[in-house]
């Protein structure tokens, strides 16, 4: 119903933390496991994991997966964690092996990158009962092959071509769960979900970036007279 009041909590000690573009809401959101999910924010730092009101996070990072980070972010979030596990550096049946491990220690989804073979795709699926992500970089990603290797949802990441590489993906399957990154301002995230995204990955200002803001605002305090 338009113009419904939805009555909000914030607290005192809570009150400036990341909110999440409220453009986002516009999309349709993927249900998984019951729990409908519009916005991923995309961060492997915990604290900024505790102060974000996300829907889920999305934890890749550069690096070589390791289950101690798997846990760590695990046991910080109180919101879904989709957990990379390699596809990149890491092939093969590591994949798989550290899918199995974050499946066990509670992520909501396994993410794999876009050098990842289908048959380790394929592989994922045989092993885990949770969703296996596919991440797509390009409009040549042959993503029939993806989804006819078990990709359960696609993860499109494709800098300013990410509406572009949307809309193709979902001219042709039309039905297909689309997690997309939605760029730096409210335009951009509107045209990424207007080209056919379910759901936003959201970036935060970095930790360092929010602590400086805190700094000068304490230093513009401090010499006041």
């Amino acid at each position: 119903m338009p113009g419904k009041h939805i009555p909000s909590y914030e607290g005192n000690l809570r009150s400036h933390m990341i909110t999440i573009p409220a453009c986002i809401s516009q999309c349709s959101g993927i249900r998984v496991f019951g729990r409908r999910i519009k916005s991923l924010v995309f961060t492997t730092d915990v604290a900024i994991l505790r102060n974000v009101n996300a829907d889920a996070v999305i934890a890749v990072y550069p690096f070589t997966p390791q289950p101690i980070i798997t846990r760590a972010i695990l046991s910080c979030a109180d919101m879904p964690v989709f957990v990379g596990v390699g596809g990149g550096v890491t092939r093969g049946h590591r994949v798989v092996g550290l899918a199995i491990g974050a499946e066990r220690d509670g992520a909501f989804g396994v993410v794999v990158n876009a050098p990842t073979e289908n048959k380790v795709v394929s592989d994922l699926k045989r092993v885990v009962d949770i969703p296996v992500v596919v991440t797509v970089v390009s409009r040549r990603t042959d993503v029939a092959a993806r989804l006819a290797a078990g990709a359960d949802i696609l993860n499109v990441s494709g800098a300013a071509e990410t509406p572009d590489i949307v809309a193709a993906i979902r001219a042709q399957f039309p039905k297909v769960p689309i997690i997309a990154t939605g760029g730096p301002t409210d335009e951009t995230i509107r045209a990424t979900i207007a080209a056919g995204a379910n759901a936003i990955t959201y970036t935060p200002p970095t930790n360092g970036q929010l602590f400086a803001v805190s700094m000068d605002n304490y230093r513009r305090a401090e010499n006041v007279i």
